[in-house]
C-alpha cells in the first residue's frame, strides 16, 4: 500500500465509490467511545452493518464487525458509502460528507492540555493542520461533549460551530456498571497479567510531549520516571503497569517485569482504570475518566513549568484544581504511595470539587444517547 496505490484509490476509487448509494452501515474510527457506541447498537439489535477500520492487522475487531484495512480499496469505499461514521479522531482531509451520511465525533477525552486553534501562538504548532481544521469541522454532523464545561473548548478549539451533544463519554460506561461486573472483569483481567492478588495495582499513564517529535503524529516516549528505583522500594507490594500515549514511541528505559507491566496495547483504557487502585499521570485527559473511580490520583510533574508555559498549557489552573499532589520526581510520588491514605484524605475536597466541575455528565448512559442521535 504505497504512496502512488493510495493516491490512485484517492484520486480514482474513492470519487467513483461516491458515486454510488449509501450502505445502511456504520464505520467506526479509532478509540473506546467509538466501541462503547458499536456495543449498544448491537445490544439493540441494530440492523446495521459493522465495519471496523484495522491498522497493520494489529486492531482488534469486535466479534459483530468486520475490519477494513486503512487504505486498502475497502477503507476508501467504507468512507465513501457508510451511511453513518463514528470517530474519535480527525478524518481524512479529502473525506467529504455526503448527503445523507452522519459523522458523529466523540473525540478522545476531555482537554487538560490546549489543542487545536488554542495552540496557535504556542512554539509547536502545526500551522498546515491548523489550517485545515475548519474544513475538517465541516464534515462533522455532532460534536461529543464528555462535560458540560469542556463543550465550548472543544468547539472553539476544533474550529466547530455544529451541533454539540452533551452526553458524556461513552468509553467511560463501564466504570458505571454494577459493582459485580466491574469486579468480575477486573479480576479477569488482574488474572490475564498475572498480577498477585495481594498486590497493589499502579497504572501509569503519561502523555506525550510536542517537543519530542520524531515524525509527523509520533512522539519519543520521556523515561522520565525511574522504574529501577521504583522497583526497590515498591515491588515487595505493588505492581505498575504502564500505558504509554498511543502516540508516543519508545522503550520503557529500566523497566523490568514482573513489577513493570507494559498494557500499552490493551485495547480499552477505561479497562485499565477500573483495575488500577492508583492513577500515576501528568497532563492526561484520563484524570478525568478516573475521578469516576473515586480512587487516588498522583501527577508527576517533573516538567511542570516548560509544559504550562511553553509546550503546551491548560485550560484550567491545574496547580490550584487538580485532584492529587503534584510530585516533581520520582522518588516524590514513590513517598505519596508509601502514605497513600495521608495523601488520599489530604486531597479529598479538591477531588471531590474536579469531579464536580469537570465530570458532571458521565452515568453509564452516554453511549445510549449517542446512539440514539447516531441513528435518528
Amino acid at each position: 500500500r504505497g504512496p502512488y496505490r493510495r493516491h490512485r484509490l484517492r484520486t480514482g476509487h474513492y470519487p467513483a465509490q461516491r458515486l454510488l448509494p449509501l450502505r445502511d452501515a456504520v464505520l467506526y474510527v479509532d478509540g473506546d467511545s467509538p466501541r462503547a457506541v458499536h456495543d449498544e447498537l448491537v445490544r439493540r439489535g441494530a440492523d446495521v452493518a459493522h465495519l471496523w477500520v484495522t491498522r497493520d492487522g494489529r486492531t482488534q475487531v469486535p466479534p459483530a464487525a468486520r475490519g477494513v484495512e486503512e487504505f486498502s480499496a475497502d477503507w476508501y469505499a467504507a468512507l465513501a458509502r457508510c451511511r453513518r461514521i463514528v470517530t474519535a479522531h480527525q478524518l481524512p482531509d479529502f473525506f467529504e460528507r455526503r448527503e445523507g451520511q452522519t459523522v458523529v465525533q466523540t473525540w478522545d477525552g476531555a482537554p487538560l492540555k490546549r489543542i487545536g486553534t488554542d495552540l496557535t501562538d504556542t512554539l509547536y504548532a502545526d500551522h498546515d493542520q491548523l489550517a485545515l481544521l475548519p474544513r475538517l469541522a465541516r464534515q462533522w454532523d455532532v460534536l461529543v461533549a464528555p462535560s458540560r464545561w469542556s463543550a465550548p473548548h472543544l468547539s472553539r478549539a476544533l474550529a466547530y460551530d455544529g451541533e454539540v451533544l452533551e452526553a458524556g463519554s461513552p468509553r467511560n460506561d463501564i466504570l458505571f456498571t454494577g459493582a459485580d461486573d466491574r469486579r468480575a472483569r477486573a479480576e479477569r483481567l488482574r488474572r490475564d497479567l498475572g498480577i498477585d492478588p495481594g498486590k497493589r495495582i499502579v497504572l501509569y499513564a503519561p502523555t506525550y510531549r510536542d517537543h519530542l517529535a520524531h515524525s509527523p503524529g509520533r512522539f519519543r516516549h520521556e523515561p522520565a520516571f525511574d522504574f529501577a528505583a521504583a522497583e526497590r522500594e515498591l515491588a515487595a507490594d505493588h505492581v505498575l503497569l504502564v500505558r504509554k500515549h498511543p502516540k508516543a514511541t519508545g522503550r520503557l528505559t529500566g523497566a523490568r517485569a514482573p513489577f513493570v507491566r507494559d498494557v500499552t496495547g490493551h485495547p480499552s483504557a477505561a479497562e485499565l482504570l477500573d483495575l488500577a487502585d492508583v492513577l500515576v499521570t501528568d497532563y492526561s485527559s484520563l484524570m478525568f475518566d478516573f475521578a469516576h473511580t473515586g480512587r487516588p490520583m498522583l501527577f508527576h510533574t517533573y516538567d511542570l513549568d516548560h509544559y504550562r508555559d511553553t509546550v503546551r498549557g491548560f485550560y484550567l489552573d491545574f496547580e490550584d484544581r487538580a485532584p492529587g499532589p503534584l510530585l516533581a520526581s520520582t522518588g516524590e510520588v514513590v513517598g505519596a504511595l508509601r502514605e497513600l491514605d495521608t495523601v488520599t484524605s489530604r486531597h479529598a475536597a479538591a477531588y471531590e470539587a474536579f469531579r464536580a466541575a469537570y465530570c458532571d455528565l458521565d452515568d453509564g448512559c452516554a453511549a445510549a444517547r449517542v446512539a440514539e442521535r447516531l441513528m435518528r
